[in-house]
């Protein structure tokens, strides 16, 4: 996958289309990602011991990672990311700017 933990992502499409947020989590094997603040569900949760609150929260749920475009910090904007091969290592670069991604 080309999206890495920690990227910043402008989502494409969906109920959160437009939004941006940071990637907390990657799943490589069924290609989703979890973004802070996107596609947020409602989970309930019971007690578990005694004196333990239960009740709502809002989760983060994974979205697919063809919904998404990495955000290039030089130029701020949604790009598609590319390859190239530098000292014999791969490095991510912008294809609209070409600046290098970390």
């Amino acid at each position: 996958m080309k999206i890495k933990k920690g990227d910043t992502v402008k989502v494409l499409s969906g109920n959160d289309k437009g939004k941006t947020g940071e990637v907390l989590e990657v799943i490589p094997k069924t290609q989703k990602i979890i973004v802070k603040g996107v596609n947020i569900r409602k989970k309930h949760i019971k007690p578990k011991k005694q004196g333990e609150e239960g009740g709502i929260i809002p989760i983060e749920c994974a979205i697919h990672s063809a919904k998404v475009n990495v955000v290039c910090p030089k130029c701020n904007k949604a790009t598609r990311i590319g390859y190239e091969i530098e000292k014999e290592q791969k490095v991510r670069v912008c294809k609209k700017c070409g600046a290098k991604l970390k």
